[in-house]
């Protein structure tokens, strides 16, 4: 089964049915459309910046028009991606509520790719307001039928599709 590395919170997001896309400059080899894998949580930190940014954003999302202008450009649902983000910034959050790194969360299937700007319409965003998508999220692969492991399984990741191990590989 392949895998795919994912930083922190968007892998955690995928696993919560918060991020139903994942976006890339690229389109999904043809090879993995329709096909499980893999969603593996980097061991790069989060950074909690960020993460509070999307949470701050997401929580005040019907403040004014700007918050929900910036909401819909997240391509998150909103109710599931709250309480993850919440756990991805807070640095009082005891480790072992912490969200995972450098392992295996579950797995996903991948849909046919589609072009970001279509997606991005569907959460609400205008074409004109979101050519910012154009430079380093062309295509969106929608991740389906999410099956979430009851525990992580630590392992280093690499970049791109990568092989994960079968239970033979781990003498089992």
């Amino acid at each position: 089964m392949k895998a795919l590395t994912i930083w922190q919170p968007w892998a955690s997001l995928i696993m919560a049915g918060a991020k139903p896309y994942e976006f890339r400059r690229w389109r999904a080899p043809r090879s993995l459309i329709g096909q499980r894998i893999v969603i593996h949580a980097a061991k790069r930190p989060i950074d909690r910046k960020e993460a509070w940014e999307i949470h701050a954003v997401l929580t005040h999302r019907d403040r004014d028009e700007d918050f929900v202008r910036w909401a819909a450009e997240t391509c998150l649902i909103p109710e599931k991606a709250i309480p993850v983000l919440g756990f991805a910034w807070r640095p009082q959050i005891p480790r072992a509520a912490r969200l995972p790194l450098s392992a295996g969360l579950g797995t996903a299937i991948i849909g046919e790719p589609r072009l970001g700007t279509e997606i991005a319409e569907e959460f609400g965003v205008p074409r004109a307001n979101d050519s910012n998508r154009d430079e380093h999220a062309n295509w969106g692969w929608p991740l389906t039928d999410i099956e979430v492991w009851p525990e992580p399984i630590p392992m280093k990741g690499k970049q791109g599709f990568w092989n994960w191990p079968e239970p033979e590989d781990f003498g089992l």
